[in-house]
């Protein structure tokens, strides 16, 4: 039996299991299950290979993203150029085994934006400076977008805090993405802490987030007038380009 599966902590928020369970069912896949593994510190990574021999593939979420890169023998595309990986391939050729980490969110956010018609024209801002927010900025660096980084804690390069959004920064950076876990369940009531009041028509609010389907992110930017999107295209997209690399 192939096993597949993801890791991250806490898991509860994971939507990789049933949607992994329903392409079995549906396309008759009989050989493959997929399995949850709340990873309590990515130390335990190893523990996790050494006891499950049959691994083929791994999902990889929050907040393991960067972390679990030390593990790995190798990066490819997307990943190895923005340092932060949510695909892992096993390679087992006799008793060797090589693991390769991938970035399908990269693939998952360009082809979501695709299908919403969402424009890269206009400036944007990222919130969030983790993990997931790096395959936001790869897009939008490949698509020439002008964007701004957001973070509790700015540091480096186009990174200001969110006490420094001004009425003039929101309303010239119509494309806002939400790259943190706020709103994710179970912490449904957290969002953003961005100025919502000088938000309006023209503004896209797009949100990594998928469970829930709709966060306090996006309400707040629907009573507004905005455009919103959930994370929930992204997703099946990078899933469907996960499981091409571990089948290749």
């Amino acid at each position: 039996m192939r096993v597949f599966g993801i890791i991250g902590y806490p898991l509860g928020h994971s939507w990789s299991a049933k949607f992994f369970a329903e392409k079995f069912q549906r396309e008759g896949i009989h050989d493959a299950v997929y399995k949850m593994f709340p990873l309590r510190s990515i130390e335990d990574f190893p523990k996790l290979v050494e006891a499950e021999p049959h691994l083929i593939g791994l999902n990889v979420t929050i907040p393991y993203k960067e972390k679990v890169i030390k593990y790995l023998d190798k990066l490819e595309g997307a990943a190895a150029e923005n340092k932060a990986v949510n695909v892992i391939r096993f390679n087992r050729s006799g008793s060797r085994l090589k693991l390769t980490g991938y970035n399908t969110d990269v693939a998952g956010f360009e082809q979501s934006l695709l299908d919403e018609g969402i424009t890269l024209a206009q400036k944007a801002l990222v919130l969030g400076t983790g993990g997931a927010s790096k395959a936001v900025t790869w897009v939008l660096k490949k698509h020439g977008c002008d964007y701004l980084m957001v973070s509790r804690k700015p540091a480096g390069e186009n990174t200001i805090g969110y006490y420094e959004l001004t009425e003039k920064i929101i309303k010239e950076r119509t494309l806002i993405i939400n790259a943190t876990p706020l709103g994710m369940l179970p912490d449904t009531d957290t969002y953003p802490p961005i100025p919502y009041q000088w938000l309006g028509q023209g503004h896209v609010l797009f949100d990594l987030v998928y469970n829930p389907p709709e966060t306090l992110f996006l309400k707040k930017g629907k009573e507004k007038g905005c455009k919103t999107v959930n994370g929930n295209g992204m997703l099946i997209s990078q899933a469907t380009k996960a499981w091409e690399i571990w089948n290749r």
